[in-house]
């Protein structure tokens, strides 16, 4: 899959002549998992914020839409990584995520009828927003299993 990214979050590929090439083929750990990778849109609502998610790649589209289905009404959470350190993670346990599929992806809204709530999911919409217009790549999680990734 083209458009797909290993999660840095999980594990990382290494080289190595143990799987009998010799030819320093990529060595998938078995906790390892490839995530789709798509456009990222995130922007604030009333209530909260959206956050729009996009595939151009078909396949990697209904990766993404099957993975949303399956973590829907867990935990959604994004965290912003660069040169693989976590710079930022964002739980919104301070509201209602509701899962929408598109036809190019998914959108999730994360809303809260608490306005100190609503303040504070806002505050993670631009946090967000700005590391990935930093330059970070932000992995859109659903009970904190990678649905899919980013990188601005």
């Amino acid at each position: 899959m083209v458009n797909a990214m290993m999660n840095p979050m999980t594990a990382m590929p290494s080289s190595s002549s143990a799987t009998g090439m010799g030819m320093g083929m990529p060595v998938m750990a078995p906790n390892m998992m490839m995530v789709p990778r798509c456009t990222m849109k995130m922007e604030k609502c009333a209530g909260g914020m959206k956050i729009t998610c996009m595939c151009d790649d078909p396949a990697a589209c209904v990766m993404m839409q099957n993975l949303c289905t399956m973590m829907a009404g867990g935990m959604c959470s994004m965290c912003c990584t660069m040169n693989g350190m976590t710079v930022c993670c964002c739980n919104m346990t301070m509201g209602a995520c509701k899962v929408e599929m598109t036809a190019n992806g998914c959108c999730v809204t994360c809303t809260s009828g608490d306005k100190m709530c609503c303040d504070m999911i806002q505050a993670c919409c631009d946090c967000m927003m700005m590391c990935m217009k930093s330059g970070c790549a932000c992995c859109l999680m659903m009970g904190g299993t990678p649905v899919c990734c980013c990188m601005c």
